[in-house]
């Protein structure tokens, strides 16, 4: 048991210091009314927190001007009706204008960060290995798009290369379906955000959690060696309260959005699995239009998750990288 915290009644007695000097004390009038010991304490604590949650936070996301970078002199035709129709109107009701940015293979990183810097656009639409022929082997994405992708704020809106497939256009047909991709759903209001600007009027959002099995396992294996621990109340409630948050989360979006009148479906997926495979089946079991997933680490320079291998693994689905 830990220390507890005591309630008494007291009465104040008059006491006699030297010199007659008046003053009182505290005595107790009865025994200890009520005991709380830190368990009882550890447990309201938990409820508490439990029973808190993270509203989702609606805000419009405007897109109106967009710069198409390529490695061609000039927007191939096909290429450009693919787009127009892929982008089309977006959920606010405005069509996005897209500039044409063409680099040829003298253009290194940083000029073509200066040109970024300078056009102020809101989205980048790119495809994979500019002025490159590793769009021949699936296992890289270029340096471009690597440094596009985490050194500007700009959204960065992944095409198939033309080169690389004739048939790339037939997943740019339209934004009826997107997936937002997360680790960590709740709270990410600018993730979810994106996804509904992007989705066409009457589509489908698809919110995505899945939280690592292998990594659960690991943790509750590691507990179950804390004699002081209940092992099996561990591995019964934590995979619920893993689930609870992100699942809590995707239904205050639901909420919000049915609020506030967007025209846009939500459906929401959130379980316990292989995070790589799980996603890449729903991707393909509601052949999703366009992935949106964060690509951003405070905590490290490379790529954040599993952004990297989905954006190697999923040459042929666009993706808009946050």
């Amino acid at each position: 048991m830990g220390y507890g915290l005591w309630t008494s009644a007291c009465r104040l007695s008059p006491a006699t210091l030297p010199g007659n000097v008046g003053s009182y004390q505290l005595m107790p009038d009865n025994p200890p009314l009520t005991a709380f010991t830190m368990t009882n304490l550890d447990q309201f604590e938990s409820e508490f927190r439990a029973a808190t949650r993270t509203p989702f936070e609606y805000t419009p996301v405007s897109l109106t001007h967009g710069l198409l970078i390529t490695d061609q002199p000039t927007v191939d035709p096909q290429l450009q009706e693919h787009l127009t129709r892929f982008l089309g109107v977006g959920n606010d009701g405005k069509p996005i204008e897209l500039e044409h940015v063409s680099i040829d293979a003298t253009c290194n990183v940083r000029e073509l960060l200066s040109i970024v810097d300078e056009k102020q656009a809101e989205l980048l639409v790119t495809y994979r290995n500019l002025h490159s022929d590793a769009w021949s082997w699936p296992h890289s994405l270029g340096d471009a798009v690597d440094v596009l992708t985490q050194i500007t704020d700009v959204p960065v809106l992944l095409i198939p290369n033309p080169k690389e497939d004739k048939d790339y256009g037939d997943q740019m047909q339209n934004l009826d379906v997107v997936m937002a991709i997360t680790d960590h759903l709740a709270g990410d209001h600018r993730l979810v955000n994106y996804a509904v600007a992007l989705t066409q009027p009457g589509g489908k959002v698809i919110l995505s959690h899945v939280e690592d099995d292998q990594t659960l396992h690991r943790t509750i294996e590691a507990i179950s060696k804390i004699p002081a621990i209940d092992t099996d109340t561990v591995a019964e409630e934590l995979p619920k309260q893993l689930l609870k948050d992100p699942l809590d989360y995707a239904e205050s979006c639901q909420k919000v959005l049915l609020d506030t009148e967007v025209n846009v479906s939500v459906e929401h997926s959130v379980s316990l699995g292989h995070r790589m495979r799980e996603h890449l089946q729903l991707i393909e079991q509601h052949n999703v239009d366009l992935l949106v997933l964060n690509t951003k680490d405070d905590d490290q320079l490379a790529m954040h998750g599993l952004a990297y291998p989905l954006a190697v693994e999923l040459r042929k689905t666009p993706l808009l990288m946050l």
